[in-house]
């Protein structure tokens, strides 16, 4: 693809009515039901957080509404006013701009929250090290992949038809281990299954077969950059 980033902007720009219109039921009641709590056990409150592919906001109106100091960053324009629009009653703050190339300043948030984003950038080890960068040592990242049966999924079938997309295919075993490898530490993760599959006993399950089973896999993650910088002065 030419420029995935003005691609991925059309296309958000195109959706965002739809995306609303569900938004506030998929976080209220629906498949983001429990990312908010998941959050709260873990990440301070009033911590500084980056909501990375924030869409219409409402996710940010959640953490705001609790005391988080939110600024959400989203590459279309259309998802950025709706945002702007959700979140008026408050602080947060939104910006356009697409987080594959966003460089913020070093250490400059407490957490991020990243909620079905990566799979929809071109290079999700590219955005996974800024996020590293910008979020203080010892701070938190939580990221939502989508699973094998989630229906987003089929925005990349086009692919086997040799056409252009912008979904990859990123598995959440896949960004666990791309992750793990580039200085995160897993502290806490979230399934999110479909209703069919929470039928399914899986207690036996490795969690690699649980995740094959979901809808969506939510990591709690933590930035492992203070240990790096004390292994780094040990062997000065």
């Amino acid at each position: 693809m030419q420029n995935w980033s003005l691609e991925s902007e059309k296309q958000w720009n195109k959706r965002s009515a739809k995306w609303h219109a569900s938004s506030k039921t998929m976080w209220e009641e629906g498949s983001r039901k429990d990312i908010i709590p998941f959050f709260c056990k873990v990440v301070p409150a009033y911590s500084k957080v980056c909501d990375l592919g924030c869409g219409d906001g409402y996710g940010s109106l959640k953490l705001a509404e609790i005391g988080y100091e939110v600024t959400g960053y989203d590459v279309a324009d259309e998802m950025i006013h709706r945002a702007k629009e959700t979140n008026k009653q408050n602080h947060s703050q939104f910006i356009k701009g697409d987080i594959t190339i966003l460089q913020l300043p070093k250490n400059s948030y407490d957490a991020v929250l990243a909620i079905n984003s990566l799979e929809w950038t071109e290079d999700p080890l590219k955005v996974l090290m800024h996020m590293k960068h910008m979020v203080k040592p010892g701070g938190y990242a939580c990221v939502g992949v989508l699973g094998p049966t989630a229906g987003p999924r089929k925005s990349s079938f086009q692919r086997l038809y040799g056409d252009q997309v912008i979904c990859n295919t990123m598995m959440p075993w896949e960004f666990e281990a791309l992750a793990l490898e580039n200085g995160w530490e897993k502290i806490a993760e979230l399934p999110v299954f479909k209703k069919a599959a929470e039928q399914v006993s899986k207690g036996s399950l490795p969690v690699e077969l649980k995740q094959a089973l979901s809808f969506m896999w939510v990591f709690m993650l933590k930035n492992r950059k203070e240990e790096e910088l004390e292994n780094e002065q040990i062997f000065d």
